[in-house]
């Protein structure tokens, strides 16, 4: 056994099968040899053991199911009606309040034309008065008071909002209840006016509005109102008097400094200039309810005028 030689064995003869070359492929070979049909026919087998059947066959059957159609299409048919006819009603009553509208806006603006009419009057009578019991002295007084138009040299101060006034932050101004946005308060500008009259403004206006003895700044908002009438930015001020005097006084003045800072701090637009001439328009009307003339004043030399100034 162990002088003879071992012959390998010879596997060309071998009876295995070869593998197939899809053999790795299973899941997609399943996918196509059984494709979808068979699970419907199937899922439609299972229907017709359990007696679920597509269509109704019996009469009663069909004669509900037809019923029901009629009834949707009828209660489509008359909504579409019912729009179709309501269509015009409602352009009618939207055209009638466009009207009423339009009527309502037309009267307001008669009335307003009819109050400013009466002003003018009121505000003519009133110089007229003034001038008639003023004597001398009544041009002075119609210009201290207001009541009539002031040009002269001064002032030109334009104060704007920051151009980021939109966006919020914290800052000093939040603690007296404005919040740093940039925006001029009506604060600010109660400091601005005020500022002025103590560097010298003889008469002051504020985007045409003439300021009194009687005027308010407010704010209403983020609107600031003169007198009740709403600005719009930027805030022009004019201030009669001795131009580069009152700038500079004004300037050097701490509520210069404080608009400087609102400037610096809160980019706060301004702008001041001396002019050779300004022009402020005379106040709307000079309505006194508490103030009375004094009787019996008397001049310096004793003489009794009788007359008094509000």
């Amino acid at each position: 056994m162990c002088g003879m030689s071992q012959q390998r064995p010879d596997r060309s003869n071998t009876n295995t099968l070869a593998a197939r070359p899809d053999a790795s492929m299973s899941l997609l070979n399943n996918v196509m040899d059984h494709s979808l049909d068979d699970g419907y026919a199937e899922a439609a087998a299972r229907k017709s053991e359990a007696g679920v059947r597509g269509l109704p066959r019996t009469l009663r059957a069909k004669l509900g199911l037809a019923a029901g159609l009629v009834l949707a299409a009828v209660v489509v048919t008359v909504g579409a009606a019912q729009a179709r006819i309501s269509a015009p009603t409602l352009a009618k009553e939207r055209t009638e309040l466009i009207n009423r509208i339009q009527k309502g806006t037309g009267e307001a603006d008669r009335q307003q034309q009819r109050v400013d009419a009466l002003r003018d009057d009121v505000s003519r009578m009133q110089r007229e008065a003034l001038k008639k019991h003023g004597g001398d002295k009544a041009e002075l007084l119609a210009l201290l008071s207001g009541s009539s138009q002031a040009t002269g040299p001064g002032v030109k101060l334009v104060v704007d909002d920051a151009k980021g006034a939109e966006s919020n932050g914290g800052g000093p101004r939040e603690s007296s209840g404005f919040s740093d946005t940039g925006r001029v308060r009506d604060r600010d500008m109660q400091r601005v006016v005020n500022g002025l009259w103590a560097s010298g403004a003889e008469a002051i206006s504020v985007n045409g509005q003439r300021l009194t003895s009687l005027s308010a700044i407010r704010a209403a908002g983020d609107a600031i109102l003169v007198d009740n009438k709403p600005l719009v930015p930027p805030y022009t001020v004019l201030a009669v008097g001795d131009g580069q005097r009152l700038s500079t006084a004004f300037q050097d003045s701490a509520d210069g400094q404080y608009l400087h800072v609102l400037q610096e701090n809160y980019g706060v637009r301004t702008r001041i200039s001396a002019e050779n001439e300004v022009t402020l328009p005379p106040a709307p009307s000079l309505i006194v309810r508490t103030a009375k003339p004094q009787a019996g004043a008397a001049k310096a030399d004793g003489a009794d005028t009788g007359k008094g100034t509000s």
